[in-house]
């Protein structure tokens, strides 16, 4: 899989805005702050393409970015923590649940994990909650380049095994860092094997 264009196409707040047709649709999402839009920008080598921010909360939107011209990249907003009203984080979940019960173009939702904490039960309540739903997901544990590699075993072997206290089998799991671009590779990999065009 190569990333040869990519291109933002544009915000919604609700699931009737999202784009239409029929193409393809990946969509991350983790925890406010867990780094999904510098992830997003070191998949498609473009810096700015996605809005970064110190502060927690920054995606408030649904973005569509267009790539190859063949499918989507999907930024939903984080979950958990973000310095905004509770009346928005509401709207927010209502928005993110629309789009992952209802979107038939979905096929795979990216779950991003921060590496160096231990598993949080807002992350395994919503993994739980996508496995109710039946909705394609793979785990992707981020910000690896801040510890060293041992750490982030670690973390994802205690991750692993709070997941199979309900989980018989469980997702991919993949590691990466936007700083060293590690895990880009493996992404881009398993992505394209699920996408058939």
């Amino acid at each position: 899989m190569k990333i040869k264009q990519s291109e933002f196409v544009k915000s919604s707040v609700e699931l009737e805005q999202c784009p239409t047709g029929t193409l393809p649709e990946f969509a991350f999402i983790g925890r406010s702050n867990v780094g999904k839009s510098s992830l997003i920008n070191m998949l498609t080598e473009r810096r700015k393409l996605a809005k970064t921010s110190n502060t927690p909360g920054k995606t408030q939107t649904i973005n569509h970015f267009l790539i190859n011209q063949q499918w989507y990249l999907v930024d939903l907003p984080g979950y958990g923590y973000a310095k905004v009203s509770k009346t928005l984080r509401n709207d927010w979940g209502k928005m993110i649940e629309s789009y992952l019960l209802n979107r038939q173009q979905l096929v795979n939702l990216f779950v991003l994990i921060d590496s160096r904490i231990p598993p949080q039960n807002i992350d395994l309540a919503f993994i739980d909650w996508l496995g109710q739903n039946t909705i394609p997901f793979a785990i992707i544990f981020t910000k690896a380049d801040k510890q060293h590699e041992k750490k982030t075993k670690k973390t994802i072997r205690a991750f692993q095994e709070a997941m199979r206290e309900t989980w018989e089998e469980l997702p991919p799991m993949l590691t990466s860092s936007s700083v060293t671009r590690a895990g880009r590779e493996d992404i881009l990999e398993y992505l394209g094997s699920l996408l058939v065009l």
